[in-house]
């Protein structure tokens, strides 16, 4: 189930970028909202706000592990809760789409640009949303081995 969620992520990330790449040149920039939300194509080299630019193996090779983690994971111990299940769901449909921009090209297309943030996409997105998902029940659940809240029992 929950590898239906990463496939619906992985598709609107690929599908979202095709768009901005036929459409536009790199640094174009379209405004939705002038001055608060344009759409602007930018072909960045490194991870989130650009940094450690040109390290295109390194994210490569840390999206791969990544990747095969939360797969084993997800095979090996079936996922009972289902915020975990979609949490992780989101950090792999999110690694897989910017494995596959380096992969192909060298770069992570982004163009959400809300003007007072780094250009980002959906697989940023969903990568940061899965992984504050996943911080939030590390941090918060009852004992060791259980993802249930210390509220309920």
């Amino acid at each position: 189930m929950y590898i239906i969620l990463s496939i619906v992520i992985l598709a609107a990330d690929m599908v979202t970028k095709y768009f901005v790449q036929r459409k536009m040149e790199p640094y174009d920039s379209i405004p939705v909202i002038k001055n608060i939300f344009h759409i602007t194509y930018v072909q960045n080299t490194g991870a989130a706000f650009s940094i450690l630019k040109g390290k295109i193996f390194f994210f490569a090779a840390v999206s791969v592990i990544i990747t095969l983690i939360i797969i084993f994971i997800m095979i090996k111990y079936p996922i009972k809760e289902k915020i975990l299940g979609i949490a992780m769901a989101m950090v792999l449909g999110g690694a897989v789409g910017n494995l596959i921009d380096r992969l192909r090209y060298g770069y992570v297309v982004d163009f959400l640009d809300f003007r007072i943030w780094p250009v980002f996409n959906i697989a940023d997105c969903a990568i940061v949303v899965g992984t504050l998902i996943l911080a939030y029940l590390i941090t918060f659940r009852a004992e060791p081995g259980s993802l249930q809240s210390k509220n309920r029992r």
